[in-house]
């Protein structure tokens, strides 16, 4: 099933400014949110559908690349979305604070859910070249990167065992005080991150020995990705989880994936039109000929016509390069020039000068049978 478009989810025009986007993603989030529809599962995947189009185009460099690529260039085949891959939880501690004085995402009916932080792992970024021949088809990569990865003694807690730890007595877990000063006009409440856990609603007892209390260990992982065909060098794809693990659990960062595209020998890219430079000898250019051209997928004959002109094109339908996220193809264009020899023996000079004396050498056109009928005697 295909995603929908972000500015269809948000109701907001292409063209719509940042505070506009948040404006929209708000009033969707509170009219899906689900507190306001307990037990209703449409509306919890609106409201996640809601917060993936929010964190794409919230974000100047996503939305860039969302706009140029659509959803395979944030993710789409190389590793998917945000709100589908992440729980209610992971989307709160994220957009909690676009609520203000709704008090996080809560406020309700006093469900409330807790305003604990939760740690969000570092991106990767890594480069990865492909051949002209990988983007054509799409390809598979096994990449080995190293990163953080969540303690396996602790499961990333950083407590001994992953149970030595216990509620915060100052927050009593919900990782928020509130100091309430009186002024002028009235009681003024003010929240901020516990100082006793930094936010997390719990301390630990007795750090775990193999991570220092981190969590973390850094370790090499090898990590499969899916390039759709048609990619562009520069382009980058986000892989969704692949990233650093967080301090003390929470959500892993991302993998970005940054295209590097490996230079052809004999091809070069414009979009997705390949274009090939073919040079042509003075007879093949005048009488015709027969001649291989290389494409992504191999070799392919062409004919060429007699009297074929330097500059000329031919385009070749469909030999090109896929258009990413979508079904089009682009051509491969040929592009005539011909090759002028400098040094040239006694005979040869003798037939190019026969050749000057001729009619059809000049500028002015004559008939081009009886033209060729001579270039064919004086080459036997």
């Amino acid at each position: 099933m295909s995603k929908r478009d972000y500015y269809e989810i948000l109701g907001v025009g292409k063209n719509a400014t940042a505070e506009e986007i948040k404006k929209a993603y708000r009033k969707k989030a509170i009219q899906y949110h689900p507190d306001k529809n307990p037990g209703n599962k449409e509306a919890e995947e609106m409201f996640k559908e809601a917060a993936e189009a929010y964190e794409v185009l919230s974000d100047p460099d996503k939305r860039s690349r969302y706009d140029r690529y659509g959803h395979s260039g944030v993710g789409g085949s190389a590793g998917g979305g945000f709100g589908g891959g992440m729980s209610m939880d992971d989307i709160f501690s994220h957009f909690g604070d676009i609520f203000g004085g709704f008090g996080g995402f809560s406020g309700f009916g006093g469900s409330g859910r807790s305003s604990r932080r939760v740690n969000k792992g570092s991106n990767l970024r890594v480069k990865v070249s492909l051949t002209l021949a990988e983007i054509a088809k799409g390809v598979e990569k096994k990449i080995k990167v190293k990163k953080y990865v969540s303690c396996t003694h602790c499961n990333g807690t950083g407590a001994a065992g992953g149970t030595a730890y216990s509620t915060c007595s100052t927050c009593r877990g919900t990782g928020q005080v509130t100091r309430i000063t009186n002024t002028i006009l009235g009681q003024m409440h003010q929240t901020t991150s516990c100082p006793t856990c930094h936010g997390e609603g719990t301390v630990i007892t007795q750090s775990c020995t193999h991570c220092n209390g981190e969590g973390l260990l850094r370790q090499e992982e090898i990590v499969t990705i899916q390039i759709p065909a048609g990619v562009e060098n520069g382009m980058q794809l986000s892989v969704s989880g692949k990233g650093n693990a967080a301090r003390r659990g929470g959500i892993n960062g991302d993998l970005i994936i940054l295209i590097q595209e490996e230079p052809h020998p004999e091809l070069t890219r414009d979009g997705s039109d390949l274009i090939y430079n073919l040079l042509l000898s003075v007879p093949d250019a005048i009488l015709g000929s027969t001649v291989e051209i290389p494409t992504v997928e191999g070799k392919v004959k062409v004919k060429i016509d007699s009297g074929t002109q330097p500059g000329k094109i031919l385009r070749l339908k469909g030999k090109g390069l896929p258009e990413i996220n979508s079904y089009g193809q682009g051509d491969l264009l040929v592009k005539i020039n011909v090759f002028i020899p400098k040094d040239l023996t006694k005979e040869e000079v003798k037939l190019v000068e026969k050749l000057r004396e001729s009619e059809s050498f000049s500028t002015k056109q004559a008939s081009g049978q009886s033209f060729f009928s001579r270039m064919k005697n004086m080459f036997e």
